[in-house]
């Protein structure tokens, strides 16, 4: 009978001692995902390493050069931040929208990147806000791009010995609004077919001066959009830029057919979302003095 261990480190180095040490052992921040997958045999690692109790991965910061966001921090402590909430609209909506209210208690946004779905509603507002994910490991820390964290699915560009302790996101220029919008099959409580972050910097005219576009739930992994942003940009997001950067959200997109959606389904959605989502964040950074 195979026993697994609980370990519940105090301090990063101590829980990078662990995993590399041991590379059976799973790092969880909230388990909503691991518990299930160990529940239903997917993994049934050697021990379970319970990454709460350390200090440097639980909070939020939020000064003159932007949020710092413990990768372990509850999906709940976020969205009833109130300054994370003026300044990220967009990110705060996907976060609330992962699980349940009992999830959001335990379920982190560091968990949500990690897990590697291409799915996740986390990941693409994290790209649109030029996150970048602060990882420790054996070697020391190194910071990767939100858009280069997921590789695969179920794949990040995690080593053995290595965890994620932060997300760090520089504080939007003025008049710079974002939005997060998905499609799921029932009300709540289900994965994205599709999902569409944009962000958008306008300029006194009403003018769009710089865009970041993602996508997800379309690819094998969440897709920053070049192309569909620079449709938006030297545009008022009139109809004809909008009609653009849905097109091109459309083209990049490299879905599956399965029993959520086929391939046509999905294009023709993400680009639906992506021009949705781009009136919004157009609309919430005009409304900003």
């Amino acid at each position: 009978m195979q026993t697994t261990r609980y370990e519940a480190p105090a301090t990063v180095a101590d829980a990078v001692r662990l995993i590399q040490a041991d590379p059976d052992a799973r790092l969880f921040a909230g388990g909503t995902d691991l518990l299930v997958q160990y529940r239903m045999g997917v993994h049934r690692p050697s021990a379970f390493i319970d990454l709460k109790r350390i200090p440097e991965l639980v909070g939020i910061a939020v000064d003159a050069r932007g949020l710092r966001l413990g990768a372990a921090t509850a999906a709940a402590v976020i969205t009833e931040h109130r300054e994370v909430s003026r300044l990220w609209p967009g990110l705060v909506e996907a976060v609330h929208l992962v699980g349940s209210t009992q999830i959001q208690g335990r379920g982190t946004i560091g968990g949500n990147l990690c897990n590697g779905s291409p799915a996740a509603d986390t990941t693409a507002p994290l790209i649109v806000n030029r996150a970048r994910c602060v990882i420790v490991g054996p070697e020391g820390e190194r910071i990767v791009n939100a858009e280069d964290f997921v590789i695969a699915p179920g794949a990040t560009v995690l080593q053995r010995g290595e965890m994620l302790v932060a997300v760090l996101i520089p504080r939007p220029a003025g008049r710079t609004a974002d939005a997060y919008l998905r499609l799921i099959p029932r009300s709540e409580m289900d994965i994205a077919v599709a999902g569409a972050a944009v962000s958008v910097t306008l300029d006194a005219a009403g003018v769009c001066t710089a865009a970041r576009v993602a996508i997800a739930a379309v690819a094998p992994r969440p897709l920053l959009v070049p192309d569909a942003a620079q449709a938006l940009i030297g545009s008022t997001l009139d109809d004809e830029s909008l009609r653009r950067a849905a097109a091109a959200a459309s083209a990049a997109a490299t879905p599956i057919d399965d029993k959520r959606g086929t391939v046509a389904y999905r294009r023709q959605v993400v680009g639906v979302l992506t021009r949705r989502a781009a009136s919004m964040a157009g609309a919430r950074a005009g409304a900003q003095k």
